[in-house]
């Protein structure tokens, strides 16, 4: 065992662990003991979001433009008119949330102009469109950095994480919904009372809670507290976790202030030199990253999926938010392939999907965390 001193933390990392990630990520503590790993159902296609019904039934989104409804181990299509859906790279249908209402969810997904959240009426397996809940969300034709994942607050009001698209000046425009963590409120799309920048002019920066973002995976909100929790993307370096502060940056900025055209990713994840205010990670990857994806709170630790990593990460937080450990539970370390989607069932246990393209698994994870 040797003492690696990460971020102000001394930890421990054992000798014959995996190399170690640069940046400020901590070591990896001895994996928890005792989990069980489910497969609950399987045949999807990129399923990328999870949403509970009543009743123990389960909604699945997939990529290239399907819902699924699980329930008693039976897969069964939802018949739903997503308009004009783009599929292309990462682009296509992602995130979804349900409605404290149990009847209504909202999805979000690509279209032909932009990137769009829809709120439909679920009766048994016919989805009916209730209304555009918000259009004009930044597209890249490929699809690249279409990240769009909307989740709940315990306050009423729906988070939205949301990509740049690869475009360098969208992070830090606040009239772009790019690069951003939305704040708004769930019935009109309009932004939720008590934003940052509520008394703007401008629609758009009227809806925006956090900017300065590269591509956020999702938005998860800590049991029992107020804090908010974003998983995001970095480019060869600098996956990160972010303790969300509201009207905060995040210092993501590849166009260097507007002074350089193209998308530069040679800059910082947190550029602290151009943005001396702006927030650092309380978790960066460093070199290599593990394409983090989805996160949720699970036996009271963070608990975030990684694509290219292949493996599930459960992050021990002090009260103030800050990391302690990461654990690597061995029983999803490159077991599954990519995992995606991550959500905490109403009984407690982890749902999560993989997403390797063919035949992905919607999992259930339960034990001692």
């Amino acid at each position: 065992m040797r003492a690696l001193v990460a971020a102000g933390l001394v930890l421990v990392v054992a000798a014959c662990s995996s190399p170690e990630p640069g940046g400020n990520a901590p070591s990896k503590a001895p994996a928890p003991q005792g989990l069980k790993v489910e497969e609950v159902a399987g045949g999807f296609q990129h399923a990328w979001d999870i949403g509970f019904l009543p009743g123990g039934g389960t909604l699945v989104t997939e990529r290239p433009g399907t819902v699924k409804l699980v329930k008693n181990g039976q897969v069964t299509p939802v018949d739903i008119d997503l308009t004009d859906i783009q599929v292309r790279g990462e682009g296509g249908l992602m995130g979804l949330v349900i409605h404290p209402d149990n009847e209504r969810f909202t999805v979000c997904f690509n279209t032909s102009k932009d990137v769009r959240l829809v709120t439909y009426r679920l009766d048994g397996t016919k989805a009916t469109k209730v209304k555009d809940l918000l259009t004009g969300m930044p597209s890249n034709s490929s699809g690249r950095h279409s990240g769009c994942r909307p989740t709940l607050a315990p306050d009423g009001s729906m988070y939205v994480a949301t990509g740049d698209i690869a475009q360098g000046r969208n992070p830090q425009d606040k009239t772009s919904l790019g690069g951003k963590v939305l704040r708004i409120d769930a019935e009109t799309g309009e932004g939720a009372a008590g934003n940052p920048f509520i008394t703007s002019g401008n629609a758009n920066e009227r809806r925006i809670y956090t900017y300065g973002h590269r591509n956020v995976q999702g938005v998860v909100f800590r049991p029992g507290g107020e804090q908010a929790f974003s998983s995001e993307h970095g480019p060869s370096v600098d996956d990160e976790v972010n303790l969300l502060s509201k009207g905060a940056n995040y210092g993501w900025d590849p166009s260097k202030g507007g002074t350089q055209g193209g998308y530069d990713e040679g800059v910082p994840m947190t550029d602290l030199q151009r943005f001396p205010d702006a927030v650092p990670a309380v978790w960066s990857s460093g070199s290599p990253t593990e394409a983090i994806c989805q996160a949720a709170f699970w036996n009271g630790k963070l608990a975030i999926t990684a694509l290219k990593g292949s493996k599930l990460l459960l992050f021990t937080l002090d009260d103030a938010g800050k990391v302690q450990n990461v654990s690597i539970p061995e029983e999803l370390n490159d077991k599954y392939g990519r995992l995606r989607a991550a959500r905490t069932a109403p009984d407690g246990s982890l749902y999560l999907t993989t997403s390797n393209g063919t035949n992905d698994k919607l999992l259930k994870l339960t034990g001692t965390a």
